[in-house]
C-alpha cells in the first residue's frame, strides 16, 4: 500500500466485476446481461438526444424519468431516485443511512459490494450466515443495530424472499432502514415496491441493466417515502448534480415507456430459465429454485472449478466465486435458447 494513500483507500477492497474478454465468439454467461438488445424505441430516443442536446446539462433531478418510473409504480416522482447504476444508489443509501457506530446486517452470501461500501464508509457489520438450503433466516434480521441490506432475488443464489417476509423484516426493524436491493426483481414473483407506502424504513433499490437491457447505460433507481428520497439527494448533490447523463435519461424513459418489449424479453428470458434448469438435472447437477436471469449450480462430480476452466477453454464464460462457502457452485446467466443448447453441448464433452 501507498505510504499517500489515504486511510479509506487502504482499508478497502474493492469489488472484483465478472471477466470483460474482448473476443467476439465468447458465449457471455458470467455477468447477468441481457441476451436481448434494448427495445428499438431507445436506441431512437438516444439518437435524437445525440443530434440536438448533448451541449446542454442533463436536468439534475432527472424529473422526466422520475415521473416515468413512479407512473409504473403507481408511485410520484417524489418516491423515486435515479442514480449512474444501482451500484452508485446503493453506495448514496449506505452513507445517507448507515452510520459508522452501529453495526448493519446483509447474509453472509450476498453481492459482494456490500461489505466493499461497508469498509470504504467505516460502517461496521455482521455478515448473517444463510440456511442449509442457501435460504435467508429471517428472524436473524430482527431489530437490527444499524440496519438491513440484501438482495432479493439473492445474488448469487437465485433464491427469492416473500414479500411476506420483507414485510416482517421491515416491521421488525421500525427505527432503521431496511434496503432491498431487486436487481433481478422483474424475473421474480413480485416486487416489494408496493409495501413502501405501508414502511417509512423500507427502501427498494432497481437497475435497468438486466430486464431492459440497458447495462451499457448505467440507470439504477431507488423508490421510497420522500424522507428517503430526500437523503439521497442530499448525498448524491454532495458530490455530483449531474450523475446521470443525456443519453442514459432519453435510452432509460423509452425503455420505461415500451412496456411491450419489456414483458416479452423478460418472458423469454423466464421461459429459457425454466426449460434448462430440468436440463441440467439430466446432467447431474444440483440447481437451486432460482427467480433471477441466472441459476446457480453445482455437479455431483465435475469440480465448479473444473467446469469453469474448460467452459472458458471452450469460450463460454460462467462466474466462479472464491467464497469457501460457494466455491462448489458456479452462477449461469440465461441466455438465448441458442446459446443454452451451445452451454449443454459443451457440458456434455466435459461430463463425458
Amino acid at each position: 500500500m501507498h505510504k499517500l494513500w489515504s486511510d479509506a483507500a487502504k482499508r478497502t477492497e474493492p469489488y472484483v466485476p465478472g471477466e470483460q474478454l474482448n473476443d467476439p465468439d465468447i458465449i457471455k454467461l458470467n455477468t447477468n446481461e441481457s441476451p436481448y438488445g434494448p427495445s428499438p424505441n431507445v436506441i431512437e430516443a438516444i439518437q435524437k438526444e445525440v443530434s440536438h442536446h448533448l451541449q446542454l446539462y442533463p436536468a439534475p433531478d432527472a424529473e422526466a424519468l422520475r415521473d416515468d418510473i413512479g407512473r409504473y409504480y403507481q408511485l410520484d416522482k417524489e418516491h423515486i431516485f435515479v442514480g449512474n447504476g444501482s451500484d452508485e444508489v446503493l453506495a448514496f443509501s449506505f452513507m445517507a443511512f448507515f452510520n459508522t457506530d452501529a453495526r448493519i446486517q446483509f447474509p453472509s452470501v450476498t453481492y459482494s459490494f456490500y461489505p466493499v461500501y461497508a469498509k470504504l464508509f467505516h460502517i461496521p457489520y455482521e455478515e448473517v450466515p444463510l440456511n442449509q438450503d442457501f435460504t435467508i433466516p429471517v428472524e436473524s434480521f430482527f431489530q437490527s443495530d444499524g440496519g438491513i441490506i440484501m438482495a432479493n432475488p439473492n445474488a448469487p443464489t437465485g433464491i427469492y424472499l416473500s414479500l411476506e417476509n420483507v414485510e416482517t423484516i421491515a416491521a421488525n426493524n421500525s427505527d432503521q432502514v431496511v434496503i432491498m436491493d431487486e436487481a433481478y426483481i422483474d424475473f421474480a414473483p413480485a416486487s416489494a415496491a408496493s409495501l413502501v407506502q405501508d414502511y417509512p424504513n423500507l427502501l427498494i433499490v432497481q437497475t435497468m441493466s438486466k430486464s431492459r437491457s440497458l447495462a451499457g447505460l448505467r440507470i439504477g433507481f431507488a423508490i421510497g417515502q420522500p424522507h428517503l428520497i430526500e437523503a439521497l439527494f442530499r448525498i448524491k448533490d454532495s458530490f455530483n448534480s449531474y450523475t446521470m447523463d443525456r443519453l442514459a435519461l432519453a435510452g432509460a424513459a423509452a425503455a420505461m415507456k415500451d412496456d411491450h418489449y419489456f414483458q416479452e424479453t423478460t418472458e423469454e428470458i423466464i421461459r429459457t430459465r425454466e426449460w434448462l434448469i430440468p436440463e441440467m438435472k439430466k446432467r447431474g447437477f444440483s440447481v437451486l429454485p432460482s427467480a433471477a436471469n441466472f441459476i446457480f449450480t453445482t455437479h455431483s462430480t465435475v469440480k465448479a472449478e473444473t467446469l469453469y476452466n474448460e467452459l472458458k477453454r471452450r469460450k463460454i464464460l460462467i462466474r466462479h466465486f472464491q467464497n469457501p462457502a460457494i466455491a462448489n457452485h458456479v452462477r449461469i446467466t440465461i441466455g438465448t435458447e441458442k446459446q443454452m443448447e451451445q452451454l449443454l453441448r459443451a457440458i456434455d464433452a466435459i461430463i463425458a
